[in-house]
C-alpha cells in the first residue's frame, strides 16, 4: 500500500519533516533498548546488581518511548519502519561493545550513548518547532526522561 490510510492533520512539508524526525527518533531508541539488554546479558563486576537492574530500566524506557514515537507517526500517518535491517543501517548511536563488560566500562559506555541520544533529540525538538509541536512535546518529554536516567548514569561514574 503506498498511500496512507491515515490522513495527516499536518500540511505535506511540516508532515516530511515530522516523519524524519520520528523515524530517526524510532530507530535510536530501538538501538537504544537492543544495547541496553546486550550490557545486561554481560554486565560483570563490583556493583553487577545494581548496574545489570539499571539496564533493565533504561530498556524499559526505551521500549515504552519506542512504541509512543511510533504512534506519534501512525497518527499523522506515516507508516514507522522498526525493522532490524533499518535499524542496523540508519541508526546514529555508537555500537556497544560485544563480549562481557565491567561495570564501569558499562556504565561510561551508557551513559556516551545516552549524551549523543540526548543532543539528537535535541536538534530533533528545534527541527519540529514549527512543524508540529505534539511531537515536538513528545520529544520533549523523551528528552527529559533521558536526562534524568543519563544523570543517574553519570553519578555512577564518581
Amino acid at each position: 500500500m503506498a498511500t496512507s490510510p491515515i490522513n495527516s492533520p499536518l500540511k505535506a512539508s511540516d508532515k516530511d519533516i515530522t516523519a524524519k524526525v520520528l523515524q530517526n527518533t524510532l530507530v535510536d531508541l530501538i538501538d537504544l533498548s537492543l544495547t541496553g539488554k546486550q550490557a545486561h546479558w554481560n554486565v560483570v563486576g563490583p556493583h553487577f546488581r545494581s548496574v545489570h537492574l539499571q539496564l533493565d530500566e533504561l530498556v524499559t524506557t526505551a521500549r515504552t518511548y519506542t512504541d509512543s514515537v511510533a504512534e506519534r507517526a501512525n497518527a499523522i500517518g506515516v507508516s514507522p519502519n522498526g525493522k532490524a535491517k533499518t535499524v542496523a543501517e540508519t541508526t546514529g548511536l555508537t555500537e556497544f561493545p560485544g563480549n562481557w563488560q565491567d561495570t564501569k566500562a558499562t556504565v561510561d559506555a551508557i551513559v556516551s550513548i545516552l549524551a549523543e541520544l540526548i543532543e539528537r533529540l535535541r536538534t530533533r525538538i528545534d527541527e519540529t518547532d514549527k512543524a508540529d509541536l505534539v511531537t515536538q512535546d513528545l520529544l520533549i518529554e523523551i528528552a527529559a526522561e533521558l536526562e534524568k536516567q543519563h544523570w543517574m548514569w553519570q553519578a555512577q561514574q564518581h
